[in-house]
């Protein structure tokens, strides 16, 4: 586990909190960053619910789970991905059409590869959930 990826190191707790059927994980160090991500994980109801605790200026999100992630990875290099060429990534990261989804991190902020496909955005792909 890297340390310097705190985005990569939280996904992972979370995929490792899941796969122990766990049903909620806390992740710290965290980011206003990261509570993106998980306000899209949650709208698309892979995670239950998500809170935030600051102590001391110490951020630390509370996640319950809801036991629907399969997977979820950081993607690195951060790819720069136009508008119109988010298929070639999703056949790389994700297993079907239409499951699971691309977290991208566009000019009007974090939001799935499929919400940046209709306002017709490209952005940097952050992670794949599914």
């Amino acid at each position: 586990m890297s340390m310097n990826d705190p985005i990569t190191n939280a996904l992972t707790k979370i995929r490792n909190a899941e796969l122990a059927s766990k049903k909620e994980c806390i992740l710290q160090p965290a980011s206003k960053f990261l509570g993106e991500l998980l306000r899209v994980a949650k709208e698309n109801e892979y995670i239950q619910e998500y809170l935030m605790m600051e102590n001391k200026g110490i951020i630390t999100y509370k996640v319950k789970l809801n036991g629907k992630i399969n997977t979820c990875k950081g993607i690195k290099p951060r790819h720069a991905v136009k508008k119109d060429n988010f298929e070639k990534y999703e056949k790389r990261y994700l297993p079907a059409r239409d499951v699971g989804l691309l977290i991208v991190s566009t000019p009007q902020g974090i939001m799935t590869h499929t919400q940046a496909k209709q306002k017709g955005l490209g952005g940097r792909l952050i992670a794949f959930i599914y």
